[in-house]
């Protein structure tokens, strides 16, 4: 569940969902996602240091619980990149059976993005249980040569539990595609729990031998940004879009 719920948060603040929102369909499950970055205006030829935000909600047609979350693929625009140099590295370690407040306390300097995210748990003979969770991601080890991030989150409903999320950016060539993660969801509460919001901010600068440096970085080429991604839940609902945000050339 939190895992989806931080995927879900990466849906729109990831990768720039279009300036009106975007809605997609799964079976009976509707997909709501907006967000963008800023500043909007940026170099052309070289890349420029960004923040990312955005959301994304899950309901569906009826109104019972949306199916769990199972996979998530994005592909995002290669107009951009991500810098780790000089950023320091969370390890999984620093984070398995913490709290928000000691995860954040852990890995102070190795934190890239913070959100929050809810849900619903519906037990057997039980009536829905709304959860929630702040969200934060963490610059993680290097996997195949390619930076990671470690989501984490933690539940209190219906029993405490902490779930720390690996996750991959890894290079790929595809023409307007240069970046791809793939987050695969771990069953929750036996599949009785879904998420329903999620919402994140990804930014981070800091200072490397003696240059400011940034963690989401990019450049406006061709007057937009672009990526696209499916979604797939565990009733075989699937969906899939593309994500669309203007920009502005700097001169």
């Amino acid at each position: 569940m939190w895992r989806a719920l931080l995927a879900a948060g990466s849906i729109a603040a990831l990768t720039a969902a279009a300036a009106q929102g975007i809605e997609l369909r799964a079976g009976k499950i509707i997909i709501v996602a907006d967000g963008g970055f800023s500043p909007t205006k940026l170099p052309q030829d070289r890349n420029a240091p960004i923040e990312l935000h955005g959301f994304a909600k899950f309901r569906t047609v009826d109104g019972t619980r949306p199916s769990p979350l199972t996979q998530l693929v994005i592909e995002f625009d290669k107009h951009g990149a991500v810098e780790t140099r000089g950023l320091p590295v969370c390890t999984q370690a620093k984070l398995v059976a913490t709290t928000t407040a000691r995860a954040r306390k852990n890995c102070e300097g190795a934190i890239v993005g913070k959100g929050f995210g809810s849900a619903v748990v519906e037990l057997p003979e039980q009536g829905p249980i709304k959860a929630s969770s702040p969200l934060t991601l963490f610059n993680g080890p290097r996997k195949h040569g390619n930076p990671t991030v470690l989501g984490h989150a933690h539940l209190d409903i219906p029993a405490p539990t902490t779930y720390v999320v690996p996750i991959e950016i890894e290079r790929i060539h595809k023409g307007r595609y240069g970046y791809r993660t793939i987050a695969d969801f771990p069953k929750i509460a036996n599949y009785y729990g879904s998420p329903t919001y999620g919402r994140l901010t990804i930014g981070r600068k800091w200072t490397y031998k003696g240059k400011q440096l940034s963690y989401v970085n990019a450049r406006c080429a061709d007057g937009r940004l672009q990526a696209r991604g499916s979604v797939t839940f565990k009733d075989g609902s699937f969906a899939k879009g593309n994500f669309l945000r203007p920009c502005q050339i700097r001169k």
